[in-house]
């Protein structure tokens, strides 16, 4: 029965063959807020005329359409491997492990050619009725994943695209049974020697940080040129395309270590960085579920502790990743049972 609430709201997805060419929705996720909305520029008369002195209702044009806003989902242990590779332009396909358990393993490549149609279905209070909102030529444009103490891990997706439709019909929706990461499943290690393997990465010898970590938050930020109007596109916007360097960044609620942080931040060494979380057993397979994110140069750009009271002194610690150029400047790795994205 329909509840005319957030409730019944569903947010689906699917790859393009060809960026901009909507096409049916076939994976859905769960998902906690989502903000896409279509923006349309308007043109608006300015010309003088004898007699009227308000701008005129029939001489106003929408002259561009685009599409913006956020995602905000907790971190499933299935289902999200297409997402990855969106966020990081990724050609990620799933090995096989043994047994049920297959690999991903999403690095930059680049965002030319790929592009999702998202389709929201937002229900009206009145009718009970779940409306589709279908959003074509979508590219991830940030991403952030965070994880805090007490808490699941969350991911937050920005989205730039094309055009927006209500003409779509709201497609059946169905859902992979998946379990969340939790904080009590995060490992965090610094140091050590990252090296690439038939296209996995690794780190020999880091170590487990002793500090005590309450939060723990990774950014990547992709420039895109978003403004691509062209004579005959009826304002539509072409491929939105790489256009500046990815940032990678993230951050660290530390509680204050002189040695293991503070020091390191001085002295400006560069870090392996490798952060785990490790699920349930994927069946017999011999493999949990697995979400690896490693950084093989990363500097601590800002560690300064701060006392405030009598409480615990605490250190925020801001760093940014870098090309060592040797590995890929960020690998996530995903072991799940889906055998495709």
């Amino acid at each position: 029965m329909a509840t005319g609430s957030g409730l019944d709201a569903q947010l689906g997805f699917a790859a393009e063959s060809t960026v901009g060419t909507g096409v049916t929705v076939t994976k859905f996720v769960e998902f906690d807020k989502e903000g896409l909305q279509f923006d349309a520029g308007f043109l608006e008369p300015t010309g003088l005329r004898v007699g009227r002195k308000f701008k005129r209702a029939s001489r106003v044009v929408q002259s561009r359409k685009s599409v913006s806003g956020d995602i905000e989902l907790q971190v499933a242990s299935r289902g999200m491997g297409l997402l990855w590779k969106h966020a990081l332009g990724s050609t990620a396909t799933p090995t096989v492990i043994s047994g049920t358990a297959f690999r991903q393993v999403h690095t930059p490549v680049g965002m030319q050619g790929l592009g999702l149609t998202i389709q929201v279905g937002r229900p009206e209070p009145a009718s009970g009725t779940v409306r589709p909102f279908t959003f074509r030529g979508c590219k991830i444009s940030d991403w952030e994943f965070s994880l805090s103490d007490g808490e699941v891990a969350k991911l937050k997706l920005s989205v730039d695209g094309w055009d927006e439709t209500l003409a779509t019909a709201l497609a059946t929706s169905s859902y992979t049974s998946a379990n969340l990461y939790s904080f009590s499943q995060a490992v965090l290690k610094l140091g050590g020697t990252a090296s690439t393997t038939t296209g996995l990465m690794s780190v020999a010898s880091g170590v487990q940080v002793a500090t005590v970590i309450k939060d723990f938050s990774v950014k990547y930020s992709t420039p895109m040129a978003t403004e691509r109007y062209g004579v005959g596109n009826a304002g539509v916007k072409s491929e939105q395309l790489e256009n500046d360097f990815p940032g990678i960044t993230g951050k660290f609620g530390a509680e204050f270590s002189k040695v293991e942080l503070y020091d390191v931040f001085k002295a400006n060494t560069t870090l392996a960085m490798e952060f785990v979380m490790t699920g349930a057993a994927i069946g017999a397979s011999g493999s949990n579920d697995t979400l690896s994110i490693i950084c093989p140069a990363i500097k601590i750009k800002s560690a300064t502790p701060t006392v405030d009271g009598p409480d615990i002194v605490s250190m925020d610690v801001e760093w940014e990743a870098y090309d060592d150029e040797t590995n890929a400047p960020i690998q996530v790795m995903v072991i799940s049972a889906d055998s495709t994205l």
